[in-house]
């Protein structure tokens, strides 16, 4: 076939889509990976309206070409997806600014799209691969426990999850129930930390009715709920000497005393208990029970910090924000390299709970594609005029120090830390090598 004479060699050589309107919404320009993108044929798309040919998710509701004609202010990066002329759905990523003529006059708008089958698949592979019943980390230490954790399951030891706040613990406890037999029995998770000893007794336990003055009928206690299943008991370390005895007896006899009653009940459950204090120094002060902290301490699990895992920061953004553009209807797509590089610097004293609300935050100012650095609170911003901050750390100084912190966990060990990093020791020795060089030379070379 002869080549067609209004082609525009320069628009067919992008490897995005690209078509333009014009003031009555008309297609008037339809490159080459417009028509392999949506499936439609150029002489088929020309002359007609856009919504007949590219079929947006967004057409109706968010079209981005109306938006920026009607504001004047260009579309960056908004997601959405299309249907093609066969009827598949494919994943888009749309732009879209104002044509104008040479007096500055409106006459219609352009729209750029690219195709993101193959990035989706890729981010669904990734999810595969490194989430764990709703757990996410690929470090090394993380994929340790997630290699633990179906073994630890199939048992009905009592776990004890020692981690700070905001660590996840109750995800790992969730993870330990969802893979064991018990999965289809119930999980019941209880704050001691939350309750009074007379209300935790209570919940704990149950009662009979007349054990006190609003006791008007029997009630179950959450031990009794989850027989068959698992009980998860948080911020144990907080609970009083008087209840360690109650839950030592519980664990010893596997029997529960309600409240006013004379006779004990057998219960079936597993415990898994979690303290974000260090219960051996609560032992050697005589505030926790010896006896009770090895009961609990059958199998013991360390959640890791999440300074102590940054390589694990991008997934949880990556998590974050695909969870928050469900839950508010929103399309945002990342965040910028600025952000990026603020965020993998930062300590998390609250851990990844201190991460999902600063994403949470950021959803809720950004109103584009992208969550910039001025949608950070603003103790994460780096400051330009305080001494030695030199702005943000920038993405090869984040990987100087996800390598520097791979060999203090190695004792130095390259060959270890390459391991860990997932890259050839080869690799690994050229990084440093650089890193070296670019400080400059050492005061004993020449």
């Amino acid at each position: 076939m002869p080549e067609d004479p209004c082609r525009d060699p320069i628009l067919d050589s992008i490897n995005e889509g690209v078509f333009t309107v014009d003031a009555g919404w008309r297609i008037t320009a339809f490159n080459r990976a417009a028509e392999r993108i949506t499936g439609v044929g150029r002489q088929d798309a020309i002359g007609r309206q856009c919504c007949e040919v590219f079929r947006a998710s967004i057409c109706e509701h968010a079209c981005a070409l109306k938006r920026t004609i009607e504001t004047g202010k260009p579309v960056v990066n908004a997601t959405a997806e299309i249907y093609t002329a066969s009827r598949q759905r494919i994943p888009i990523r749309i732009s879209a600014a104002l044509l104008k003529d040479e007096n500055g006059q409106v006459i219609g708008g352009v729209e750029t799209f690219q195709d993101l089958s193959n990035i989706e698949q890729l981010r669904k592979e990734l999810e595969s691969r490194y989430t764990f019943e709703d757990i996410v980390g690929r470090s090394a230490v993380m994929r340790q426990l997630f290699g633990t954790l179906p073994d630890i399951a199939e048992s009905s030891s009592t776990v004890l999850l020692e981690g700070a706040s905001g660590t996840g613990k109750e995800l790992f406890a969730r993870a330990l129930h969802n893979l064991s037999p018990r999965k289809r029995r119930r999980f019941i998770a209880v704050n001691c930390a939350a309750l009074p000893d007379t209300l935790l007794e209570s919940e704990l336990f149950g009662y009979k009715a007349g054990a006190f003055t609003d006791a008007r009928r029997d009630k179950a206690g959450r031990f009794e709920l989850a027989s068959g299943g698992t009980i998860f008991l948080d911020e144990i370390g907080d609970i009083s000497p008087a209840m360690q005895v109650r839950l030592l007896r519980v664990l010893q006899e596997r029997t529960i005393e309600p409240l006013g009653s004379v006779e004990a009940v057998k219960v079936d459950v597993r415990v898994v208990a979690a303290t974000n204090r260090d219960l051996t120094e609560l032992v050697r002060q005589k505030k926790f029970r010896e006896d009770l902290y090895y009961r609990i301490r059958v199998i013991h699990l360390r959640i890791p910090q999440l300074r102590e895992r940054r390589e694990d920061i991008p997934l949880l953004i990556d998590h974050l924000i695909a969870k928050f553009n469900r839950l508010q209807g929103k399309e945002i797509a990342g965040v910028s390299e600025q952000v990026m590089a603020c965020l993998m610097k930062h300590d998390y004293p609250g851990n990844v709970r201190e991460l999902e609300n600063v994403i949470e935050q950021a959803f809720v100012l950004c109103r584009g594609g992208w969550i910039e650095l001025n949608h950070l609170p603003p103790e994460l911003r780096p400051a330009a005029d305080q001494a030695g901050t030199g702005g943000p750390m920038t993405i090869r100084a984040m990987e100087e120090v996800l390598i520097q912190e791979a060999l203090e966990r190695h004792g130095g060990n390259q060959t270890k830390a390459a391991r860990e990093l997932g890259i050839n020791p080869s690799t690994l020795y050229r990084k440093l090598r650089s890193a070296t060089a670019s400080r400059g030379s050492g005061p004993d070379e020449r």
